[in-house]
């Protein structure tokens, strides 16, 4: 059996698991973050590792690799963690700092939504010749896609859906992208403007919206217009095989995929229609990222 550990970094939280070829979790940890300091930062990245080996039965010599993820913008090939907006790292040389502390050769790092698409796109059993699609929908939008086995990365940058511009109610020239439509945050600050309450949580408007609500399902329908439109994006470039839709707003909602599919019906010709059929929500809900780390490792 091979083991790995997969290691998921944010803002708020660091978390690690150990687990087998198969994504199966034998321990897992999480620590605060601390983006006071990048030293103080990897120091808790380290407490979260050492936490998991001390409670493992597998010995450090067992394991096979180490993959980790974290937001933003990293250089793969050098390790190194270039740009994260919420984590005080620039150009920070994470593999080779693990290396040093662990004794581990094998470490690979990804953006964290990479990650997170690697373990859906392995739960899911898509053919290899197929093209798959995980999209978050969280603090942030992104998606990864995944063709004949190998990520789509563009020059880099590919997969930026959040920066997709669609159409919004709520923008003063009617039009906004999609972070600022549908993400976590701009859920919230919208439900605060609609029912003029600075304190109104997102789950708050998601109660609203079940209890119905009309000012809740009123903007419940701009959101989710929002995501139909840039998921539209996706079904007329890649008709893709298969997209599965993650992050905290879907995992903790699901529902809002067939709000989502029926509103997707205002822009699918015929020949487009069988796209509703390929939407899924995620299978393995807040694990995919580290998950995905881990197989990363294996691998």
């Amino acid at each position: 059996m091979a083991y790995a550990l997969g290691v998921d970094i944010g803002g708020t939280k660091v978390a690690t698991v150990l687990i087998d070829q198969n994504g199966e979790i034998y321990n897992r940890s999480e620590v605060a973050s601390d983006p006071s300091d990048k030293e103080k930062m990897f120091r808790q990245v380290i407490k979260s590792i050492e936490m998991v080996l001390k409670d493992s039965q597998v010995h450090l010599n067992d394991i096979k690799g180490m993959g980790v993820g974290v937001p933003g913008k990293v250089d793969r090939a050098n390790g190194i963690a270039v740009f994260q907006n919420n984590l005080p790292w620039r150009n920070f040389p994470v593999v080779s700092r693990l290396q040093d502390y662990f004794s581990i050769e094998n470490i690979v790092i990804d953006n964290d939504v990479y990650m997170a698409a690697f373990a859906e796109w392995k739960v899911s059993n898509t053919n290899r010749q197929e093209t798959f699609v995980y999209v978050t929908v969280s603090t942030g939008i992104s998606c990864s896609i995944i063709h004949q086995g190998s990520f789509i990365r563009g020059s880099g940058f590919a997969g930026e859906l959040g920066l997709f511009p669609v159409l919004a109610k709520s923008s003063a020239d009617g039009i906004d992208n999609l972070e600022k439509s549908a993400s976590g945050p701009a859920i919230k600050k919208l439900a605060e403007k609609r029912f003029n309450n600075p304190s109104v949580t997102t789950s708050e408007f998601f109660t609203k919206y079940e209890e119905n609500d009309e000012e809740a399902k009123s903007l419940m329908n701009e959101v989710v217009g929002s995501l139909a439109h840039g998921i539209y994006s996706i079904i007329c470039l890649l008709d893709p095989h298969r997209i599965v839709l993650g992050g905290g707003v879907i995992n903790n909602n699901p529902f809002l995929l067939d709000l989502l599919k029926e509103s997707l019906k205002q822009y699918l010709i015929p020949e487009q229609q069988h796209s509703l059929e390929r939407l899924f929500t995620s299978k393995l809900k807040g694990d995919s990222g580290i998950i995905g780390a881990g197989l990363k490792g294996i691998e």
